[in-house]
């Protein structure tokens, strides 16, 4: 009788632990199953058809503008300095052409001239327009070549200092608002050398006591847009 017990003892363990083994099968199958199911979106209809929709991924356009720009124009995005604390910003193609963490911007304005046929960054400056000479500021602009695009930030303080020669080169790349820029008021501007009509990129606010959101400046301006490529 022992013998006897002994070999239905084991065929019970065998049984067992065939049985448990088939469950776990099963169950990593149906977790798998749901897994593909669930990464997939697939959707069975009515009609017994099959149909996968695979998650769709967030589309980034370029300086994280709302939206894509048009063949053949250029993308930015930019944002005047916060008071005298932080500093302008400018992003071209999705590369940025100036900011703080560059450390190549400055009190005053702030300058980025691209190649408007390329894109391509020429160069960067600011100019300080408080405690500055402004003759830098204006040999920097009569030294611009035709075709170029003008990116300009203010910083601070950008008026203080301009003169009517200053204020007329930066007319003439376009600018309606830079004959009305006054001490720390915020202003940001895309324009361009041989341009013939008045910028529709540009931005102006006034620094006033009683609408400034920091205290004895405005708040930040932002602006994105698309810039058209220059072709001739």
């Amino acid at each position: 009788m022992f013998q006897k017990g002994t070999l239905t003892s084991s065929s019970n363990v065998v049984l067992s632990s065939g049985v448990l083994k088939m469950a776990a099968m099963i169950s990593t199958f149906i977790l798998a199953i749901y897994l593909a199911f669930h990464l997939l979106e697939i959707r069975v209809d009515f009609r017994g058809k099959i149909c996968v929709h695979r998650a769709a991924k967030p589309v980034g356009h370029k300086c994280g503008l709302s939206k894509a720009c048009p063949v053949g124009q250029f993308a930015f995005k930019m944002a005047s300095g916060a008071a005298s604390v932080v500093g302008p910003k400018m992003c071209l193609e999705d590369k940025m052409l100036m900011s703080a963490v560059k450390n190549n911007v400055g009190r005053g304005l702030n300058i980025a001239l691209v190649n408007g046929r390329t894109g391509e960054l020429n160069k960067t400056d600011f100019f300080d327009m408080w405690a500055g000479n402004v003759a830098p500021l204006i040999q920097f602009l009569k030294e611009i070549e035709e075709g170029t695009v003008v990116m300009m930030a203010s910083f601070d303080d950008p008026a203080t200092k301009l003169n009517n020669e200053a204020r007329k080169l930066i007319a003439d790349l376009g600018s309606s608002a830079v004959n009305n820029l006054g001490f720390r008021d915020n202003w940001i501007f895309v324009g361009g050398k041989g341009i013939k009509t008045k910028s529709p990129f540009e931005q102006h606010i006034k620094n006033k006591a009683d609408t400034n959101k920091f205290e004895g400046w405005p708040e930040v301006l932002e602006m994105e847009g698309c810039i058209p490529r220059r072709e001739d």
